[in-house]
C-alpha cells in the first residue's frame, strides 16, 4: 500500500469479506490517518471500508463499493495475496494510450494451472482468458497478478442486466473466472502490462519466499530504520525513547557476542531477545520475546509471540499471541512449513513438521505432529502421532 501512495494514490478501499477481514484491516489501518503519518505521505490517505454488504466475488465487491461510495473516477484494483513492485504512470499511461476498458497486470508463471491465463496479440490486447486452465489448455504463461485498472464505463457493464444475470445463474461474480473473460468475449479492450517482479503470498512457501526476497531487497519496499551496524543487513523497528533503548541494547549484545544474526533480519519495535540466541534471515515483528538459545531460521514471527529457551524455528510462520513453550531438557521444535495461527499454545517438548494450527488452540506437552492440520481440539488428540 506504501508505494502505491508514495506514487499519488490518496483515497483507498477495503473490500473486506467477513468480521474477522475487517477488523484485522480496520484495526492495522483505521482511516489512514496513522498509517498516513507513519509513511509520511502528505496529503495524508483516506481509507474506506466495504459495508456490511456479502459479495458474491471479487467483481461483485468492486459493484457493491463503487455503487455505495458513488465512484465514478477510475479504478485501481489491487488483491491484497500478492506483492509486487509497479510504475503506476506507466501503468496508466498504457491503459489511456490503448483506449482500455481494463488493463490487467500480467506475470509470468511456471505452473500455469494455479492462475489465470491471457492469450495476448502483439500489442497485448488480450484475445483469450482462462481460468486456471490445464497446462495442456493454458494459451500462453502470461497469468494474471490481479492488478487491475479499470475505466469509469466498467461500473455501468458490471450494473448491466446481462451481468447481473450472469450472477443470479452462477451465484458468483469473480474476476478471474467470470467477468475478465465476459469482457474479453463481448469485445470490450481489454491490455495486458507485464509486471517483472511480482509475488503470489497466497501459501506459506510463497509468502517465506517473498519475505526473503523483500529483507535482501530485491522488492522495493521501504524500511524506515537504518542498519543497526554498518555492512549488517539488521534492522530493529521503533523511533520512541523506549525503542531506541531497547535498539541500542540489542546492538550491545551483539557486539558481546551474546545475540547472533545471520543473513538479513528484520525486528519490530520493542522485541525481548534472550542471551545467546540466533536469528537468520527472519522477520520478527513487534513486541516478541525470544527466551535464551532460540534459533529463528528463514521464518516469520508475528506480534507479541513469545518463544521459550533452546526452541528451533525454521522455514515457518508464526501467528500473533503464539506461545511456545520450550526449555534446555524439553525444547520445541517447530519446522518445515509449519503455519501456527493466532493465540495458540505449544506445549514444551512438542515437534511440528509440515503441521498447520488453527486459531487458539493449545498443543500439550511432547506431541508429534507430522503432516497434520489441526482445527479443533478433537484433531490435536485424534491426530497425534
Amino acid at each position: 500500500m506504501a508505494p502505491l501512495a508514495e506514487q499519488g494514490v490518496r483515497n483507498f478501499i477495503f473490500g473486506e469479506y467477513g468480521y474477522t477481514n475487517y477488523l484485522n484491516l480496520f484495526d492495522q489501518y483505521g482511516e489512514g490517518v496513522g498509517f498516513s503519518a507513519k509513511y509520511k505521505i502528505e496529503p495524508r490517505v483516506h481509507i474506506k471500508h466495504q459495508p456490511n454488504l456479502d459479495d458474491l466475488g471479487s467483481a461483485d465487491s468492486y459493484r457493491l463499493n463503487v455503487e455505495y461510495y458513488d465512484v465514478r473516477d477510475p479504478v485501481l484494483i489491487v488483491q491484497g495475496d500478492n506483492l509486487f513492485d509497479i510504475d503506476l504512470n506507466d501503468f496508466i499511461q498504457r491503459h489511456e494510450e490503448n483506449g482500455a476498458m481494463m488493463t490487467i497486470a500480467l506475470t509470468r508463471v511456471e505452473k500455469v494451472e494455479e492462475y489465470g491465463i491471457a492469450e495476448v496479440d502483439k500489442d497485448l490486447r488480450i484475445n483469450r482468458f482462462i481460468e486456471k486452465p490445464s497446462m495442456e489448455r493454458a494459451p500462453s504463461n502470461l497469468a494474471n497478478a490481479g492488478i487491475y485498472l479499470l475505466s469509469p464505463e466498467v461500473r455501468k457493464i458490471v450494473e448491466s442486466k446481462e451481468v447481473k444475470k450472469m450472477m443470479e445463474e452462477r451465484k458468483r461474480l469473480d474476476f478471474g473466472f467470470d467477468f475478465i473473460p465476459y469482457l474479453v468475449d463481448k469485445g470490450f479492450p481489454v491490455y495486458g502490462y507485464e509486471l517483472k517482479v511480482w509475488y503470489d503470498v497466497g501459501s506459506p512457501e510463497s509468502y517465506l519466499k517473498a519475505m526473503h526476497d523483500v529483507l535482501y531487497g530485491k522488492l522495493n519496499i521501504r524500511v524506515l530504520e537504518e542498519r543497526i551496524l554498518p555492512n549488517t543487513n539488521v534492522w530493529v523497528q521503533g523511533f520512541s525513547e523506549e525503542s531506541v533503548k531497547k535498539r541500542e541494547e540489542i546492538v550491545q549484545k551483539y557486539k558481546e557476542n551474546r545475540l547472533s544474526f545471520d543473513g538479513a533480519v528484520l525486528m519490530g519495535r520493542h522485541p525481548r531477545i534472550g542471551d545467546y540466541s540466533r536469528i537468520s534471515d527472519s522477520n520478527v515483528d513487534n513486541f516478541c520475546i525470544l527466551g535464551e538459545h532460540v534459533n529463528v531460521e528463514r521464518s516469520a514471527i508475528m506480534d507479541a509471540a513469545k518463544i521459550g529457551d533452546y526452541a528451533h524455528v525454521s522455514d515457518s510462520i508464526l501467528g500473533r499471541k503464539v506461545v511456545v513453550e520450550s526449555t534446555r531438557e524439553n525444547p520445541a521444535r517447530i519446522e518445515s512449513t509449519s503455519v501456527i495461527g493466532n493465540a495458540v499454545h505449544i506445549g514444551k517438548g512438542c515437534k511440528l513438521i509440515r503441521t498447520k494450527v488453527n486459531y487458539g488452540l493449545t498443543i500439550p506437552p511432547d506431541m508429534t505432529y507430522i503432516d497434520k492440520l489441526l482445527q479443533n481440539y478433537e484433531d490435536v488428540a485424534k491426530l497425534a502421532s
